[in-house]
């Protein structure tokens, strides 16, 4: 007869900690929040501390009836809500409405789902920590406050179901200034001259330097000339030859914000993919005669901290399988500004090998956890060791530099390098055996002309590692914000990047013009500290909400005034309704403009608008045009679809193959610093690949 009820957020977790706890114990799930602030107000009572005002949530009642009933069965009730903010908040919640004494020790806290980490639990219950559901509950109520009062002002003055909010209305500011940012960007002109070498069969290359031993840059033709008409070939003499050693330490283990960055460059998953996958990680998938375990640890966490049995597991694994030579003199202990320390990072919860449980996994579930397991390995790992050498070599008053490393010891280098979002060039070529006075003949010294490039859009990964770095929102918020912002039309993607739309700047202009607070990043970062001091009992929850609001609601007056309302112009096209014969209107719509016919309601036609790139069907020679599937991922395909189904997702170059005459599509190949961009033809015969510049 089981005398204790446990109550878990999700059905896959009450799955796997039923199998642990036995027949003492029922396990429930609550499927998430059961109580919240209605969605139909505010939920605030402003002029009352800002006492949110909590219902239950609408098709939760049968829920919670089942949980009240179980728990006048049972002598004991556990709250055993994910470790975080909100898995607090939920347990704070069902203790108001199970009538449990939230002062008891009623609160079980696991970081991993495997059995001794579910029982350690169970002998250390604790009282719900009130700090944590302050600040919880202090981030849906500023929340609410932003987002409440703010959108039906943007309904009133722009369209409706528009919105804003803490962290979205900063998130989708950064992308509209790094969008101005490359738009008034002034490429600068710049030079540099390579010469080419082959000595004891090895080829390398030099670079100019400069003159004497000042570093000089090439911006204009004439100074390339002048300096091509001093150089003669044959005598490039080496005046200087530094060799060295360089070391490289690994990256620490995965934090939320780096989990999903790593998985957005290396598996190319969406952030709120990595989190879904991971979130199925953690709370259990069935491996054969074991059972369901909890494959992950908890992958909500800033932390970097890994658990002393871990690093012994790691470090018997590391030695057992790559040798002593590989695990450093002495462990690896990373440290993270203002972690929770309770926490650990993203690791296995056992030393279960990729391939051990690879039948048991999904596609997906193998890659993530393929990622998290090598990282984890990789950061216990020795450093790795590169032989660098360094060249100048004088030609009459011209300098001009070689430089090359090559690895002299792998250590964690031999299993994991982490990705990275600059396309930098990736130079671990070693030169040959060269000395001071070498006289040296160049093969060929080519001038090449460049220009400065602007500031890159966003990408999902560096978008999440700004977000990080400038202290917007926590590491839960990162995949819910970027999912909200396109679904409101802010901004789309193109070939991965992310654009602001023309809805997405009207409406961040009207924001930044009466809200400034609520774009700046240095302001948000602020509110967000002081939501941190309320999490560790150093600041009161209503202090920090009537500090924000007093201001807020000044300016909120003033906008209610002044602010004029935006008239989106319908620009009319000279395409024809088919249907009706009116000419069809451009639209703003959530995902950018699309074409409409201006007889809504009676005539409901509405198409996307066609982009043709200049290309021809190679099977029907109709145009080949840019669409968007249904998850909004660009592809390219004949304009007369349905009748021709051609179809490739990279973009056709306006180029013919030069081999077969057939369609080149620009690609992408390679990660992080061996990433390079190249022309392959689609025809599987052909193969032929060039590499772009």
């Amino acid at each position: 007869m089981a005398d204790s009820l446990v109550i878990v957020e999700s059905l896959a977790k009450a799955k796997t900690i039923s199998k642990y706890l036995g027949k003492k114990y029922i396990v429930k799930a609550s499927v998430g929040h059961l109580i919240d602030l209605p969605k139909s107000q505010i939920g605030v009572d402003i002029d009352n501390d800002y006492n949110p005002k909590y219902i239950t949530i609408r098709g939760k009642g049968k829920i919670l009836k089942e949980l009240r009933d179980a728990a006048k069965k049972v002598k004991k009730v556990y709250l055993a809500a994910d470790p975080d903010r909100e898995g607090e908040a939920i347990a704070w919640h069902l203790a108001q409405a199970l009538n449990i004494d939230e002062t008891k020790k009623c609160r079980v806290v696991f970081h991993e789902i495997t059995k001794q980490a579910v029982k350690d639990a169970f002998t250390n219950p604790r009282a719900i920590n009130l700090n944590l559901v302050d600040a919880q509950q202090a981030r849906r109520v500023l929340d609410r406050l932003v987002g409440y009062k703010i959108s039906p002002l943007l309904w009133k003055k722009i369209k409706k179901g528009l919105s804003a909010g803490r962290v979205q209305s900063v998130t989708v500011n950064l992308i509209i200034q790094r969008e101005r940012e490359i738009q008034s960007f002034q490429p600068q002109e710049y030079w540099t001259v390579t010469a080419s070498f082959k000595k004891d069969n090895k080829a390398f290359e030099a670079k100019f330097y400069g003159y004497d031993n000042k570093k000089v840059e090439l911006n204009n033709s004439e100074q390339v000339q002048k300096l091509l008409k001093g150089i003669q070939p044959e005598n490039f003499i080496v005046r200087d030859v530094k060799v060295g050693e360089k070391k490289r330490n690994p990256a620490a283990p995965f934090i939320t914000s780096t989990l999903q960055q790593e998985a957005a460059r290396k598996l190319n998953f969406r952030s709120a993919k990595t989190m879904k996958i991971a979130q199925e990680l953690y709370e259990g998938v069935e491996i054969g005669k074991q059972g369901t375990i909890g494959l992950i640890t908890y992958m909500r966490t800033d932390s970097t901290r890994i658990s002393e049995v871990a690093r012994e597991e790691v470090k018997k694994y590391i030695i057992d399988t790559y040798g002593v030579k590989y695990y450093p003199s002495t462990p690896r202990i990373f440290s993270k500004k203002a972690a929770q320390d309770a926490h650990e990072a993203i690791r296995p919860t056992a030393m279960l090998t990729p391939d051990d449980i690879k039948t048991y996994l999904s596609k997906d579930q193998y890659k993530l956890y393929k990622l998290i397991w090598e990282r984890l390995i990789a950061s216990q790992m020795s450093e790795a060791v590169l032989d660098t050498m360094s060249v100048l070599m004088q030609n009459n008053e011209a300098v001009f530099k070689a430089t090359g490393s090559k690895i002299k010891f792998p250590g964690f280098m031999t299993l994991y390098i982490e990705g990275s979002d600059d396309q930098t060039e990736d130079n671990e070529k070693f030169l040959p055996e060269l000395k001071v006075g070498d006289i040296l003949n160049s093969l060929n010294i080519e001038p090449r002309q460049h220009f400065t490039q602007p500031p890159p859009r966003y990408t999902e990964a560096r978008l999440v590692k700004t977000l990080e770095e400038l202290g917007i929102g926590r590491p839960s918020t990162y995949s819910p914000t970027i999912e909200t912002i396109q679904k409101r039309g802010y901004v789309s993607q193109e070939q991965k990047n992310f654009v602001p739309t023309e809805l997405g700047t009207i409406v961040n202009d009207m924001i930044e013009e009466y809200f400034a607070n609520i774009v700046d990043a240095k302001f948000t970062a602020n509110l967000e500290e002081q939501l941190d001091l309320v999490a560790i009992g150093e600041n009161e929850w209503v202090n920090v909400i009537d500090e924000f609001y007093k201001d807020f609601h000044k300016h909120l007056q003033i906008a209610e005034k002044e602010m004029e309302k935006v008239e989106i112009q319908e620009e009319v096209s000279d395409i024809p309704c088919e249907k009706c014969g009116r000419l069809m209107v451009y639209k703003l719509g959530r995902f950018g403009k699309f074409l409409a016919c201006p007889g809504f309601p009676d005539c409901r036609n509405t198409k996307p608008i066609i982009k043709e790139i200049g290309v021809n069907c190679p099977k029907c020679h109709g145009a080949i045009v840019e669409r968007k599937g249904k998850r909004r991922k660009t592809f390219y395909g004949c304009s007369e679809y349905p009748e021709c189904d051609f179809v490739v997702w990279n973009k056709p170059d306006q180029r013919p193959c030069p081999k077969c005459n057939g369609i080149l599509v620009q690609k992408a190949s390679g990660k992080g610093k061996n990433q390079k961009n190249t022309l392959t033809c689609i025809n599987d015969e052909c193969k032929y690949t060039e590499i772009l510049q």
